[in-house]
């Protein structure tokens, strides 16, 4: 699980080409992560 998690945020991360599209996607993964718990 923990693996899954880390190559969706690394692909995230690849996916951007912008600081704010970085931290775009960093909040949605955290928004994300607060949902599970």
């Amino acid at each position: 699980m923990k693996k899954l998690i880390l190559l969706a945020l690394l692909g995230a991360l690849a996916a951007c080409n912008t600081v704010a599209g970085v931290g775009e996607d960093v909040s949605s993964g955290a928004r994300t992560v607060q949902g599970w718990f």
